[in-house]
């Protein structure tokens, strides 16, 4: 009975740190305005509206402020686990990055796309932890949140059904882009398809 007592009392005794860890993450949140201010632009459109309020008040306990200076790379194109990258997702909260690539046959970056507050970065690498595949450079001075795999971890085993619904909101993220790369493929395919049409109608002799 001595045994059984003891093992009880150690599950409940880790319930109970459980608890308290938990109850100050979410009381840290409430005391902050900028994780306040985080947790808003989490369930943003551009980022994972699917969230209600309380989850992304929950999500955001587990994230970490930074503060990154004009010109600095927040994310590197190429960089993965082995280079010190441990696969992170980051929120801009304030201020704006620039998202450029680097490909074989051009002599300098190329701009993709620019974001602002509310919008994520790194969302793929946060979930199979690969090698970047762009750059992000703070094109202003910027404060974002971030979510290391370590923390998606805890998180995981702390708040699972917290967890498994921002797991969904990410996929269902990473879906909606690749569709859009589909369709821009798709254009891009008839669009050669048709010069293609009009240079055979203009040279008719060309083969």
């Amino acid at each position: 009975m001595a045994f059984f007592s003891a093992l009880f009392a150690n599950r409940n005794d880790s319930a109970s740190v459980y608890r308290r860890r938990v109850e100050a993450r979410r009381a840290g949140v409430r005391a902050s305005v900028t994780a306040l201010r985080a947790a808003e632009l989490l369930r943003a459109p551009t980022a994972l509206m699917q969230l209600n309020e309380s989850e992304a008040l929950t999500v955001v306990g587990y994230m970490a402020m930074r503060r990154c200076a004009e010109g600095e790379a927040v994310i590197r194109q190429g960089d993965s686990g082995g280079t010190g990258d441990d696969g992170f997702m980051a929120l801009v909260i304030d201020g704006e990055i620039t998202v450029e690539t680097e490909d074989m046959g051009r002599i300098g970056p190329h701009t993709v796309n620019v974001l602002g507050p509310g919008h994520l970065m790194g969302e793929m690498s946060l979930m199979d932890g690969a090698a970047r595949s762009a750059t992000c450079i703070a094109s202003t001075d910027v404060r974002c949140a971030v979510l290391t795999r370590e923390a998606l971890t805890t998180l995981i085993t702390e708040e699972p059904a917290t967890a498994a619904k921002l797991l969904s909101a990410v996929a269902l993220r990473l879906s909606h882009r690749l569709r859009e790369v589909d369709g821009k493929l798709r254009l891009y395919s008839q669009l050669v398809q048709s010069m293609q049409q009009e240079i055979h109608r203009l040279v008719p002799d060309m083969d």
